[in-house]
């Protein structure tokens, strides 16, 4: 699986960062997933090759703006560039009347279903070999962190078991392969008990706002890859002696590395840190802090960047920002 983002700043955007937004690429095929939709998500995927058609399912983390203002808009271009395929949507169940409202007063007409989720009880979801489940976070309204795992990934198959169970050679073993039921002398045999997965499973944790990263100390055993917000450094909380419902980089390094998880991605930077580390405060403080805590993979996320988690399960920027997904 691969990360895209295509947002990395919090409360409101900077000239070089977007409100939050991040997509999660299957390993396989063209599919892929949306993590928040602050406003201009939809502008900066017309800055990447990933296509609204090929969206898979969308999950938005709370009900704060700068996570999916962006949401509707993204509905109606889908809508006009032709999409019929149903969309599925996790959200608080707050936004639910907010965005069948914002669809029906615009006279925005989806020619595909919209299937919304709660958030609140939303008890796992499975897309081909995607399985996502969610996390709850404290912020100053509900939050969640949803959870991506592969189910079998890089399917291979179970040739000894095919053949001790007699299903015949020839195009059933393909429709198993493709993770299709088939039907033979009477009998349904199921993919997924002829299907074995080639390599481990990649899993990664994308996060909202939240000022307790303990709070994910259950779901981080076998988590190649942490997303987590890193709004502040310590010292501007200690400053003002409010978290304003947001982790410091201290904090959430401290976490990763308690946690043993091999690869750290910060985002959701307050528009203070700038870019240039001649100034001060900028994001190289938050860099910094970080990487005195937690000796893994460390990245700061950049927009349009696209990172990807190899075999090796080492997570790293792909060669071009821009580079095909």
């Amino acid at each position: 699986m691969d990360l895209v983002f295509l947002g990395t700043s919090a409360g409101v955007p900077t000239r070089n960062r977007n409100v939050s937004g991040t997509a999660l690429l299957e390993s396989a095929g063209r599919g892929w997933y949306l993590i928040d939709c602050g406003e201009a998500t939809q502008h900066q995927l017309l800055r990447t090759p990933l296509s609204l058609h090929e969206l898979r399912g969308c999950f938005i983390t709370h009900v704060h703006g700068d996570h999916c203002f962006g949401l509707p808009g993204l509905l109606a271009s889908a809508a006009m560039s032709g999409r019929l395929e149903p969309l599925h949507i996790v959200l608080p169940v707050a936004l639910h009347a907010w965005l069948r409202l914002s669809v029906t007063v615009s006279e925005s007409y989806l020619p595909f279903e919209l299937h919304l989720h709660a958030s609140e009880t939303f008890e796992g979801w499975r897309n081909g070999n995607v399985q996502v489940n969610t996390v709850v976070l404290s912020h100053r309204v509900p939050c969640h962190g949803y959870i991506f795992s592969e189910a079998t990934p890089d399917p291979r198959l179970d040739v000894q078991r095919l053949e001790t169970d007699g299903v015949p050679r020839g195009p059933l073993w393909g429709e198993l392969a493709h993770g299709h039921d088939v039907e033979h002398a009477g009998q349904i045999f199921r993919s997924n008990r002829y299907l074995r997965p080639a390599r481990p499973d990649q899993r990664i944790i994308i996060c909202g706002d939240n000022d307790s990263p303990e709070l994910l100390t259950e779901v981080a055993p076998g988590t190649n890859v942490l997303v987590h917000e890193a709004t502040f450094t310590q010292p501007l909380i200690d400053r003002t002696r409010t978290t304003y419902g947001h982790s410091s980089a201290a904090a959430v390094a401290r976490f990763a590395e308690s946690a043993r998880i091999p690869n750290l991605v910060l985002t959701h930077f307050s528009a203070r840190y700038q870019s240039n580390p001649k100034l001060s405060p900028s994001i190289d403080d938050v860099r910094e802090e970080a990487a005195a805590h937690f000796t893994g993979e460390l990245i700061l996320a950049d927009d349009l960047q696209r990172y990807h988690l190899g075999r090796d399960g080492r997570l790293k920027p792909a060669i071009g920002r821009l580079s095909r997904c």
